[in-house]
Order: C-alpha cells, then sequence, then structure tokens
C-alpha cells in the first residue's frame, strides 16, 4: 500500500530508505548529502562500489549499516564520469528502470517497509506528475507500506499508518 505523508524521511521507522542519485553521485546535495552526512561509511561503500561495479543509470544499490539501517540507492540521473563533472539529470526512463529493480529487491529482500521521498524532482529535474504515475505503476501491488515522502517538514515525523 501507497501512503503519501509529510515530515523528514530520516526520521522514518520504515525498515529501508530508498532514494534518487547518479552513478559516482559525490553526495553533495538533497537527500544524498543528509545521507551522506548521516552515514559516512554509506559513502565510502559507494564509492567503491562504483570503482568496482561501473553501475549504470536505471540500477540500484542496497547498503547495509550498523544497528540494521538499509538504504537503497536507485541511479535514476546519468553518471558524473569525468573528474569534476556533476551527474546529470533524472530521466523518466531510468526512474522507471530503478522503480522495476526495487520492487524486485522488495520482494528477495523481504523488505517489510519502504520510505521514498519524492523521487527524482529535486536535483534531479521530473515533475512529480511525470514520477508518481511510475511510483504507482512498480510499487502499489505490493502488500508493505510503502511511505511516500510528499512533503519535507525537517525534523518532523511523519505518521506512519501501519508502523
Amino acid at each position: 500500500m501507497i501512503y503519501e505523508v509529510s515530515g523528514d524521511i530520516l526520521k522514518t521507522k520504515a525498515q529501508a530508505i530508498a532514494h534518487g542519485i547518479a552513478p559516482n553521485d559525490p553526495f553533495n546535495q538533497g537527500l544524498a548529502m543528509a545521507l551522506r552526512q548521516q552515514w559516512p561509511a554509506m559513502y565510502k561503500d559507494f564509492r567503491h562500489f562504483c570503482h568496482q561495479s561501473h553501475p549504470n543509470p536505471g540500477d540500484i544499490w542496497l547498503w547495509g549499516g550498523v544497528g540494521g539501517t538499509r538504504i537503497i540507492n536507485l541511479m535514476t540521473q546519468e553518471g558524473a564520469y569525468d573528474h569534476g563533472s556533476r551527474p546529470g539529470k533524472a530521466e523518466v526512463k531510468h526512474v522507471n528502470h530503478a522503480l522495476r529493480a526495487l520492487h524486485k529487491a522488495i520482494l528477495d529482500e523481504g523488505f517489510t517497509s519502504i520510505a521514498i521521498p519524492r523521487l527524482a524532482t529535486g536535483v534531479g529535474g521530473l515533475t512529480w506528475e511525470e514520477v508518481y504515475p511510475l511510483i504507482q505503476q512498480h510499487l502499489s501491488d505490493l502488500e508493505i507500506p510503502i511511505y511516500v515522502y510528499t512533503e519535507f517538514h525537517p525534523g518532523q515525523e511523519a505518521e506512519e499508518p501501519g508502523l
């Protein structure tokens, strides 16, 4: 079930947070930066993963940290491959592929709840009208709560039904 909620996604009680990034993303803007600040080991592991695996837009990368923290990194943007270059904007086709991979990962990993922001609409540059139907298409049939954080309120816990 998909629930639209308002609050700070970093305060979620969901089992995992999914968010959009680019391959080789510097994690220096938006939610990615907040995640990097809260879990610096995740960013270090991501850099290593990118150097070893060379991920493509549309791929995902799961990270598990101390205390059971799970972050699902969705490659919704074109990568920043040259030294000093910036990631490209998100593309609907990459979001579509990443959400399809997220659906599979949820089933494979047995996740019991997921929190996701307004994916690819901030730094990614897409509109919510382009992205939300894809979230519904790929995640609405899951029998777990999917919390879509549609409004950001710093430091405020959202009401997450079912948790």
